[in-house]
């Protein structure tokens, strides 16, 4: 029975966390080039950190899907949705144990490469132009790396200190 409450847990945190990517995605963004700027990312980063695996890629890749549908960008949907589960399995894999791990900083690296290399791959495949899809794609993406990365720090600080000053928040 409690195996299977915490299956049925693990889903509902899942649910939440993409529900969270797909708002702070499709709500709080800024258009740029062929996409656009957003806090979308911090939030699947946070997923990766604190879900199983499965878990935490699943709700990164749907939650990244239903933002491309609800901005008005579907033909990103497939790619986000893969590109999305790529990030968040690296950054659970690369990324250590706790919220603030000191591998996190790497894994954030390596996700800022994955989805500017993604994101490119997927202009130059849609629009043609590799250098000009260089050129339109990779700055906005990297500034979207890098924002996404501080928002995701800043959480990750804000969460690890409220569990420290409250033993009753669950991990």
């Amino acid at each position: 029975m409690k195996h299977e409450n915490e299956k049925l847990l693990n889903m509902v945190k899942a649910g939440v966390f993409a529900a969270m990517t797909a708002l702070l995605t499709a709500t709080l963004h800024i258009p740029v080039g062929n996409g656009y700027i957003h806090c979308g990312d911090a939030v699947i980063f946070l997923a990766a950190a604190m879900l199983p695996l499965p878990y935490a890629v699943g709700a990164s890749a749907v939650g990244g899907m239903l933002a491309d549908v609800l901005s008005g960008y579907p033909v990103y949907a497939l790619p986000t949705f893969i590109i999305k589960g790529l990030l968040a399995a690296a950054f659970a894999l690369i990324g250590g144990k706790g919220l603030l791990d000191k591998r996190r900083i790497p894994a954030l690296i390596v996700c800022a490469v994955i989805s500017v290399i993604g994101y490119w791959i997927t202009a130059v495949i849609l629009y043609g132009g590799w250098k000009a899809q260089f050129l339109g794609t990779v700055p906005g993406n990297c500034i979207q790396a890098a924002g996404s990365s501080i928002v995701y720090a800043v959480a990750a600080a804000a969460l690890h200190r409220l569990r420290r000053s409250d033993p009753n928040i669950p991990a």
